[in-house]
């Protein structure tokens, strides 16, 4: 029997759906203008995994570390101040349409000595059930499509303001669900992260203010393939600039502002959709999938169509905001801008913020300006757990029963 829809095109359906470069718009009639949005594999690389930098517009590159910097800017693990922290965040997508599509992320750190880290986090992607039929309507089989990655951190002080790191990414994506169909395959992917951080304190008394900068190129890698080698497709390379500025406002009040800026790194596409050759028939996109990763880096900056334009559209930048107050409740804010011309995701997000004796309870949630956004109108979650406070009170403990005189 013969499979109604094949696997790849629906999942490439739902792929289109929560990519982060490729939502459509209308355009006016008699409009103008050139819509040409940046397409890559595993686009959930690109999906923010955590619930306080999701409140604050998906800023993230330099704020203040925590465990899930494994993502934003793994260099900034080397300034974190407690030795072993965990993060548990869950994100719905697309819940307003189904209910099985989630992001789950895992990540952790831990703090060698005064000057290295080492921090490790599993991402996971589940695009729900999709069920199969046969030309005549018969249900065959219900598959589940997912993807995964796996990564790890070295992080090192490079000087007593100055950080950086190298971590190393394992990705894996299965559109099939585990059925193999014809030639189609998991595809399977490296890459690697470089980040830095710089952060000083300055002001009238110690720790008064403080500024950080932070760059981090991620997913640099191979590309990655679904049948065999036949074609292969580029990783979502990303390069983030940014910086936060904080200051105490006294010993119970503080606040943080951020400023993010983003750009894949992958060819631009150089021709539109629907643009007609010659003998009238249609030509898709060049997304340039033969060009070497490493010239792709680099050409990524001037191959745009419109030139240094469409380059600019090409930038994203996010606006976050901070107030934390007693260190233990945090209100947040933000906002997310793109290009109308490259997807046009432009969104407001604000979340909250309670730290208890061992965990911290971050929530977040968006409200999308154009009703495009998989995440619109839905609020995401993370745990984060400071495991040294079990270490020192078990420390504690050892200490008590060592003071009490044998009977």
């Amino acid at each position: 029997m013969r499979i109604n829809y094949f696997v790849s095109s629906s999942v490439l359906l739902l792929s289109l759906v929560f990519c982060q470069e490729t939502y459509s718009q209308s355009l006016a009639t008699g409009q103008e203008i050139q819509y040409n949005p940046i397409t890559t594999a595993v686009p959930f690389l690109t999906i923010t995994p955590d619930s306080r930098h999701g409140a604050m517009g998906d800023v993230g590159v330099a704020t203040s570390p925590d465990a899930s910097a494994q993502y934003w800017n793994p260099s900034k693990l080397a300034f974190v101040k407690d030795t072993f922290g965990i993060a548990l965040s869950y994100t719905p997508w697309l819940r307003q349409l189904v209910s099985d599509i989630n992001l789950a992320y895992l990540a952790a750190y831990y703090r060698l000595d005064h000057l290295q880290t080492i921090g490790a986090s599993l991402r996971y992607f589940s695009m729900g059930s999709i069920q199969l039929t046969d030309q005549n309507g018969t249900n065959l089989a219900s598959v589940s499509p997912n993807e995964f990655s796996l990564d790890f951190s070295y992080s090192r002080k490079l000087s007593e303001h100055f950080s950086g790191s190298v971590a190393l990414r394992y990705i894996r994506s299965d559109l099939s669900g585990g059925i193999g169909l014809n030639t189609y395959v998991p595809g399977h992917a490296f890459a690697t992260d470089v980040s830095f951080f710089y952060n000083k304190n300055f002001g009238s008394s110690e720790n008064d203010q403080s500024i950080a900068f932070g760059l981090n190129l991620s997913n640099i890698g191979g590309k990655i393939s679904y049948d065999d080698g036949q074609n292969k497709e580029f990783l979502p390379a990303n390069l983030r600039l940014g910086t936060t500025y904080s200051k105490e406002l006294d010993n119970f009040n503080s606040f943080a502002l951020s400023l993010d800026i983003n750009k894949l790194m992958v060819p631009t596409p150089q021709l539109t959709t629907g643009t007609t050759n010659t003998s009238g028939a249609v030509v898709l996109p060049d997304n340039n999938n033969n060009m070497s990763v490493v010239s792709s880096i680099f050409s990524s900056f001037t191959d745009a169509p419109g030139g240094m334009k469409e380059e600019l559209q090409e930038v994203n930048y996010s606006l976050g905001a901070e107030y934390r107050y007693n260190h233990q409740f945090a209100i947040r804010g933000g906002y997310f801008h793109e290009s109308q011309y490259k997807g046009n995701r432009q969104f407001f997000s604000t979340g909250l913020g309670l730290k208890m004796n061992v965990c911290t309870i971050d929530f977040s949630y968006l409200i999308p300006i154009h009703q495009n956004n998989p995440l619109a109108n839905t609020i995401r979650f993370t745990l984060l757990f400071d495991l040294n406070i079990f270490h020192q009170n078990t420390k504690k403990q050892d200490q008590g029963k060592s003071a009490v005189p044998a009977s």
